[in-house]
């Protein structure tokens, strides 16, 4: 079973039935007759913005606005109880009752709304109701859902999600059990149920006044910013608790459970700490900010490790994935690799997946007559004009604004189009006023002013909702759809754009351009056969509309064709089944590579394939595997005599053959084996291998490459260390080495030191470098040159001479290989020989874990440390 949570936007929500809702109760008194008879049922569009529908038009299930302003204040729906949190500051609390006192004595009223009275409570706490579509949700994600059931993937699923509207008048009430027994048995949805207060300040404070303004770039430097108050950090994670409080009350082993987007960004670590073992998946619809917007946030390192519960975290590109792992190297000072986030005890796997729409449902939308009857409508209407059609909500994000302004300069500087062209701005108001609304009528006065006449009106502004079929005859008669979002985690406005103009609607009228902007997540997939635009140059974007108008049309089918397939490529079923089956493949590799599900060593196996092996390969870490682990910096230890008798006993069997890994230099290693001339030797991580019984030593890395690259990290790294006394800078030929365990301010020092790993992966990252913070320093060498490489480099070798027999006769391969090691850079190692094993390129493959960690890649693990691998070792020397 999956269980899907998200606020708001997957329950249905009770409305009132109105014939029923003025029941006689003795001594109440009814609220005012709502004025409709029945309230317009609205269609969510994949990017989540409510359209009415007809009745005959009405979707089961489907989702509708989640920024919808109706929350708490329809006429057929509990008003809620919360009121406004106060503000941060006592100075600004001051300020407002003494201008509320001010304008008192003046005579000046404010208007008041959504007045509640407990009267109007216990009509509804008594009233007949209905489940209907919420007004909040996330429609692509329902939509998705929808089409991976109609398609067979997925069969068993609940949804976990709050009504849509307020609850505190069913406290208490028989009514609110059966509301959430009904919606239990009848739709597969648990109830959150939550405070109105509760909801108000997590949903309309913190989530859209200080999450979504950070996550789409909108950076709190201005006094109108609400990103420095935290009074509403508790309501969100009052809310996030109650997610997981119920998530935790249903769950059954053997259940997966999917988060969905930033309001629920603490929920994956709320279940982890009560559901060690569950299968926890993530997503974040929204964009995600580069490292220097996202720490402005007061809570950022909370956000962070609440999203790391997870076993596996989705972003809809590879930007948003790169500025997270980015971020949490920097903040959290975690290691990041390409896959995921290595954190102490377990391993956080991290993708990108783009969400899609359902093309088939919107096939079966289209056909419909009212959808034929618009589009008549609509070419009747502009005949002989070029319609550019958009449709987004007025917010600073959407960049309205800067559509409009590019547009008046291309009636500007193209005098030609005019008469010609005609821009259809569907704009949907936000939840919030704000002076957007001024600045955008102002722009569209200005343009009609000056070139609109009795028969032709350039741009059409509508700020309202648009019935559905409306949407898709405008999507299907459109020349071109233009998007200028600022930033926009991904919009499929745009996937339904393409997808209309496949004409099967109207032949004559197929193939439309799109003008999208460069900053929405959509645009990373498309491959440039969009027209791609920067929403702040408008000479650019006016360029885009000409070239759109006047592009001929077989440069329009062959850039439609490019968008249509991979619009078909990125479908809602396919993200919403990829996913589920990522996190099952990532659940099972995590768990198996767990120390507690990794087997202990059995010595008595180890020796008897020992024993029946005719050629044997051991690659063995130095440092704490062979004698206990020190700093990198200090003279090694000398009192090593046990392990090189140790290696000398074995290597006095002519099947064996060993190499010692570590990250020292060559001349280190030569100083401390000199006393076993047999043995092969890996240095400096995998940049230089000694091969057995040779004096000198080979470069597996490219000397020049290296040398590049150090001087663009020492640059970055002397900057840090003048700012951390008592740090040190150790370089190595192949790599460099940043110790701050010797700081004088610990605190400070491990702070700086993550941004120095963060600045040296973005600086660095084309050179193929990457740093890793360690436990007291940082490491930065090359990613092609690894002890995994150097080991498989060993082992081609060993092969090639079996093969050939450069003495004239045929040599045994290798059947048997060991691998011990106890660090973070052995796991590659552990992997490349665990491969070899299953490709049966080596009959026997043991690979061993020292010490104690989270998890591992290898097959078996011990814990008595140095001297239980050598006590091993001593055995196989003499069985």
């Amino acid at each position: 079973m999956v269980s899907t949570a998200d606020v708001g936007t997957d329950l249905g929500t009770p409305a009132i039935e109105k014939p029923s809702l003025f029941t006689p109760i003795p001594d109440i008194t009814p609220p005012t007759t709502p004025t409709e008879d029945d309230e317009k049922v609205t269609f969510t569009n994949e990017d989540g913005f409510s359209i009415p529908l007809s009745d005959d038009e009405i979707r089961h299930g489907s989702p509708t606005d989640k920024g919808s302003p109706k929350w708490g204040a329809m006429a057929n729906q509990p008003l809620s109880r919360a009121g406004s949190p106060p503000p941060a500051l006592l100075s600004e609390h001051s300020r407002t009752f003494e201008k509320a006192r001010e304008m008192g004595r003046q005579g000046i009223t404010q208007p008041r709304s959504q007045i509640r009275s407990d009267s109007h409570d216990r009509v509804f706490a008594h009233a007949n109701w209905r489940v209907v579509n919420a007004d909040q949700g996330n429609g692509g994600l329902r939509n998705a859902a929808d089409a991976a059931v109609r398609d067979g993937k997925i069969d068993d699923y609940f949804w976990v999600g709050t009504l849509g509207m307020p609850t505190d008048a069913l406290e208490g009430t028989q009514q609110k059990q059966d509301i959430e027994d009904h919606l239990v048995t009848e739709h597969n949805m648990h109830t959150v149920f939550c405070s109105d207060k509760d909801f108000d300040g997590h949903y309309t404070h913190f989530c859209k006044q200080v999450l979504w303004p950070v996550f789409h770039y909108q950076i709190p430097d201005n006094p109108k910013s609400k990103a420095f108050e935290d009074h509403s950090w508790k309501y969100y994670v009052n809310i996030n608790q109650a997610f997981a409080d119920k998530i935790i009350a249903n769950w059954k082993r053997g259940d997966v459970i999917w988060i969905h987007d930033y309001h629920l960004l603490l929920v994956p670590s709320m279940l982890r700490k009560k559901l060690p073992d569950a299968k926890i998946g993530f997503f974040l619809h929204v964009a995600f900010p580069s490292s220097e917007v996202f720490r402005c946030l007061a809570i950022r390192k909370q956000l962070l490790e609440g999203m790391l519960g997870a076993n596996l975290i989705g972003f809809q590109i590879q930007e948003y994935t790169r500025h997270f792992l980015q971020t949490c190297s920097r903040l959290l000072g975690v290691e990041a690799t390409p896959d995921g986030l290595q954190l102490e005890d377990r391993f956080v796997d991290v993708i990108n997946l783009p969400i899609g729409i359902d093309p088939v449902y919107l096939n079966e939308r289209r056909g419909t007559a009212s959808v034929r009857n618009w589009i008549q409508t609509i070419r009747e209407r502009y005949e002989g004009k070029r319609l550019i059609v958009a449709r987004d909500k007025l917010d600073h994000v959407r960049g309205v604004r800067q559509k409009l302004l590019a547009y008046e300069l291309f009636l500007n500087k193209y005098p030609q189009w005019r008469d010609q062209t005609v821009l259809i701005q569907v704009a949907l108001s936000s939840s919030e006023k704000s002076d957007l609304d001024a600045t955008v009528s102002d722009i569209v006065t200005r343009v009609n002013s000056s070139w609109a006449n009795l028969a032709y009106q350039p741009v059409v502004y509508l700020k309202q909702d648009i019935d559905y079929p409306q949407y898709l005859a405008l999507l299907a008669v459109a020349d071109a759809l233009m998007i200028t979002s600022q930033r926009e985690g991904m919009n499929l406005t745009s996937h339904e754009y393409l997808y209309c103009q496949d004409g099967a609607i109207l032949p004559d009228k197929k193939h439309g351009s799109l003008i999208l902007s460069e900053f929405t997540g959509t645009s990373s997939l498309f491959g440039g056969a969009e027209l791609s635009i920067n929403p702040w140059d408008y000479r650019q974007c006016a360029d885009a509309i000409k070239q759109a108008l006047e592009m001929d049309d077989e440069e329009k089918e062959r850039r439609w064709k490019q968008l249509y397939a991979t619009v078909n490529s990125y479908t809602g079923s396919h993200w919403f089944t990829e996913f589920l089956s990522k996190l099952d493949h990532v659940y099972e590799g995590q768990h198996r590579r767990d120390q507690t599900s990794v087997p202990r060593l059995s010595v008595t196996n180890v020796a008897r394939t020992y024993s029946e092996s005719k050629k044997r390969l051991f690659i063995l870490d130095y440092e704490g595997t062979l004698v206990s682990w020190g700093p990198m910096n200090q003279i090694i230890p000398v009192s090593t005599q046990r392990t090189l008798d140790v290696l000398n006993d074995l290597l006095l069997d002519e099947r064996n053959i060993i190499y010692v890994m570590s990250g020292r230099r060559p001349e280190e290693l030569d100083r401390v084996f000199r006393r076993a001339p047999n043995l092969g030797l890996i240095a400096e991580n995998g940049c230089f291998v000694k091969q057995c019984g040779q004096m000198a030593w080979s470069e597996m890395a490219d000397g020049e490459h290296i040398r590049s690259w150090k001087e663009s990290v020492k640059g970055i790294m002397t900057y840090y260390l003048e700012r951390m006394p008592g740090a040190v800078l150790e370089e190595r030929r192949c790599s460099l080495i940043f110790h701050y365990k010797g700081a004088e301010d610990q605190e400070t020092a491990q702070r700086l030191a993550s941004d120095c790993a963060s600045h040296v992966n973005d600086a660095c990252e084309a050179q193929r470098v990457h740093a890793i913070p360690m436990d007291g320093f940082i490491l930065v060498e090359s990613i092609d040159w690894t002890k995994s490489t150097a080991a498989n480099h060993i082992f081609e070798d060993l092969r090639a001479d079996a093969n050939t027999g450069s003495d004239g006769h045929h040599k045994d391969p290798i059947d048997f290989l060991m691998v011990v090691g106890d660090g973070r850079e052995d796991e590659k190692v552990f992997k490349w020989a665990n491969g070899l094993g299953e490709e049966g390129a080596v009959e026997d493959v043991v690979t061993v874990s020292v010490g104690k960690r989270g998890n591992t890649e290898a097959t078996s693990t011990m814990t008595q440390g140095v001297s239980g691998v050598l006590s091993v070792l001593e055995k196989l020397a003499l069985s």
